[in-house]
């Protein structure tokens, strides 16, 4: 398969069988639910995340010997039409995808392969598996974190956004949030992920609808105006829920009344709680 390319292919039982089975016979682990249409990775039934439109499975990737993270993207049907309209946004899907998989950093998500099942309307594309899942999971895990570890895993988001943003043009991720930063519990490095999908969700979504998580939305975004600075209010955000453990704007009941406040200006309730630091040196 082309490098940095997502390729259409038909359903994966196309092209290998469903339930692989390795030769040896006192094999007692799971087997493959599917495989790739190139027959390197393999897909088990276990899920490790799921969304709005998207399942998280792991995978096992034949040539290295190492498990990754097969994540499907559903309701992509409307690429199977082949109208101008839909063939240019195939061609925007098809040119962002390339741009993710040349991404090259330590505090980014590696992005291995992709493709398009045209039978399931399903974009699949593998990455590396974390450990210990999303930062906001972690976080909640082990409450009792020195101030000192919260800095330096804000150092590596940002570390993360520099590389994005040095990019001509820029690279915005547009949803940036705790639940979209990963980290491996034993070395303690984050990684940024879910590039991307901002892109896809908003080629099967209304014109009209905002995409986004409201809580950690930057105005500009309601409008559809905006440049990378729109990350760096939503690490903001992000720094917000590490230091409180509850999302930003907490005290609102519904997507509504956040974005009142958002666009009036009305900083979180949640800043009252944040720890205070040390004094200023003298």
């Amino acid at each position: 398969m082309a490098e940095g390319s997502l390729t259409e292919h038909p359903a994966s039982g196309d092209v290998a069988q469903s339930g692989v089975e390795p030769p040896d016979s006192d094999y007692d682990g799971p087997t493959f639910a599917e495989m790739d249409p190139s027959g390197r990775y393999g897909r088990f039934d276990q899920v490790l995340g799921r969304g709005a439109c998207k399942v998280v499975y792991k995978a096992f990737d034949t040539q290295e010997g190492i498990e990754l993270a097969w994540n499907q993207v559903r309701g992509m049907e409307f690429m199977n039409n082949k109208d101008a309209e839909n063939r240019e946004e195939r061609e925007r899907i098809f040119a962002e995808v390339r741009v993710l998989k040349a991404l090259k950093h330590k505090n980014i998500m590696s992005f291995s392969d992709s493709w398009y099942d045209p039978r399931a309307g399903t974009i699949n594309f593998i990455t590396e598996l974390f450990t210990s899942g999303t930062l906001r999971q972690y976080r909640r895990r082990h409450r009792h974190t020195d101030p000192e570890v919260l800095k330096g895993w804000a150092w590596q988001i940002l570390c993360g956004l520099v590389y994005l943003h040095g990019h001509n043009p820029p690279i915005i991720h547009r949803d940036l949030k705790c639940d979209n930063i990963f980290i491996n519990g034993s070395d303690g490095v984050v990684k940024i992920g879910d590039l991307g999908l901002a892109t896809l969700l908003r080629s099967r979504t209304a014109p009209q609808s905002v995409l986004g998580t409201p809580e950690f939305m930057a105005p500009e975004l309601y409008e559809e105006e905006y440049d990378d600075r729109v990350d760096v209010y939503s690490f903001g955000m992000c720094l917000l829920e590490l230091s409180t453990l509850e999302y930003p704007y907490a005290e609102c009941k519904n997507a509504a009344q956040i974005y009142r406040k958002v666009s009036l200006g009305v900083r979180p309730a949640g800043l009252q709680k944040v720890p205070p630091g040390p004094p200023p040196p003298r």
